[in-house]
């Protein structure tokens, strides 16, 4: 299973696991590593000396290649980078901003830059800053999303005929078959998020983890499009937010709901009530949390299995 992806990363499996805030420390990015995708540490929910320190651990737990996932939004974007040269790490995972503006000092650092794009314009937008791969990331997908709530399978071969960068799918991927899916669209690699929030490495709180296997068709949604649009699962902290939507609400009235830390308070620290759920529609076929070696080559053993069921079809003559 070779390709650009596996040649660009050094890797086994053209499998990355999500870099998602609050729920991908040291643990599950060294995991995945060790079990032959490219696992990624999530910066956005650390100070620059946590992330220093889970970069140390990682790199003290694995000797395969892992990235670091950063959202360009974040507000010491500045310490982030100096703490990734400094400790060199060799994958950056950009997101969340113009990737222009710092594609090329990664890059002149020697290191592989790739983009999260949701649609063909900031495909575009970061194949000219210079990165060295793309995932695109449909509707699905859990987590801050993308306006146009392109879903995936529409968005990986739009963005496929865009530009002809390797591409990663995200979104809505949590077995080989959606993986498969992804590949015959164009991409050459998948980013799997939800599926390995349910793994025993995740940093994700327990209550969290067992709230996302009990997740049913339905019970996420998008939200937040005012601000920056966001699946979650649906509870208090949703409905009240739905219900201040309903009633005309502001921008500045939603940030106001919203406040600080509530991402941390729901998936770090269990508060299903008044937390930030954030999940992906593919939660609801997750039913058991897995060490994320199981997940990741349950997840190659089905791609395996069901190209060999695909391929066993007769061939449709015109």
């Amino acid at each position: 299973m070779l390709n650009r992806i596996n040649r660009l990363f050094g890797i086994q499996y053209p499998v990355i696991q999500a870099g998602m805030i609050w729920c991908s420390g040291w643990r599950l990015a060294s995991a995945v590593s060790n079990a032959g995708g490219l696992g990624l540490i999530g910066a956005g929910s650390m100070y620059p000396d946590v992330l220093r320190e889970h970069i140390r651990k990682c790199k003290a737990s694995t000797s395969k290649p892992f990235g670091v996932n950063v959202p360009l939004l974040y507000p010491n974007i500045e310490e982030h980078m100096k703490t990734i040269v400094e400790e060199k790490v060799p994958i950056v995972f950009t997101s969340a901003g113009n990737p222009a503006t710092w594609t090329g000092y990664l890059k002149e650092q020697g290191i592989c830059v790739v983009h999260v794009v949701a649609n063909r314009k900031f495909a575009r937008k970061a194949a000219d800053a210079g990165v060295d791969a793309l995932v695109a990331e449909g509707f699905e997908a859990g987590g801050h999303n993308g306006r146009e709530e392109t879903t995936t399978l529409c968005l990986i071969p739009l963005i496929r005929d865009a530009v002809d960068l390797p591409l990663i799918a995200a979104g809505g991927i949590s077995d080989g078959r959606a993986m498969l899916a992804c590949m015959a669209l164009g991409a050459e690699g998948v980013q799997i998020g939800s599926r390995f929030v349910a793994s025993e490495e995740s940093s994700a709180h327990d209550a969290f983890k067992q709230v996302v296997i009990r997740t049913d068709e339905g019970d996420t949604q998008l939200s937040l499009k005012q601000l920056t649009p966001v699946r979650l699962i649906k509870n208090k902290f949703f409905r009240d937010v739905e219900s201040a939507e309903s009633r005309g609400a502001s921008a500045e009235d939603l940030k106001l709901i919203l406040g600080r830390g509530r991402s941390k308070k729901g998936m770090f620290e269990g508060d299903l009530e008044e937390g930030e759920l954030e999940i992906g529609q593919v939660a609801y076929g997750i039913r058991d949390i897995l060490p994320a070696a199981d997940i990741l080559h349950g997840i190659i053993r089905s791609y395996n299995e069901e190209k060999n069921r695909i391929c066993s079809f007769e061939n449709f003559n015109l």
